[in-house]
């Protein structure tokens, strides 16, 4: 079910709970809400639709939609200084740092636990929305 997004920074800032099973359904709706919004949009964490687990969803380099439950940053190389904008956040692109290679630790669907390394433009998403996870606000 496509989800109206939030824009409460109080909530957003908030540290997000661990994901379980019970909490698959929420893949469904980011799933939806982020194919809503796709023109303006490449990544969408849970507290965005007003769910404080900790669940990303985003697309990757090949076009295709991974969810992630319960997902860490294992390592981080390469830092760079960038502009981002977010959906939930009203303004200007801010200023924030990254890091061009990560290593990623995640639950996939079936709570199994994987590992990878991501690269460029997905591995930035992937921190951005981490950040959100983390309720960091750029």
């Amino acid at each position: 079910m496509i989800k109206e997004i939030m824009h409460d920074e109080k909530f957003l800032a908030q540290k997000a709970e661990l994901a379980t099973k019970d909490d698959l359904y929420i893949a469904d709706d980011l799933r939806d809400t982020l194919l809503a919004n796709k023109e303006k949009c490449v990544g969408m964490a849970a507290n965005m639709i007003g769910i404080n687990k900790k669940i990303i969803i985003f697309e990757d380099e090949n076009k295709n939609y991974l969810i992630m439950f319960n997902p860490e940053i294992i390592k981080k190389q390469n830092s760079f200084e960038t502009e981002e904008a977010c959906l939930s956040l009203q303004g200007y692109p801010k200023k924030t740092k990254r890091y061009k290679i990560i290593k990623v630790r995640w639950q996939n669907e079936k709570f199994e636990w994987r590992i990878k390394t991501f690269t460029g433009w997905t591995a930035q998403i992937i921190q951005h929305e981490i950040d959100h996870c983390d309720g960091i606000l750029i």
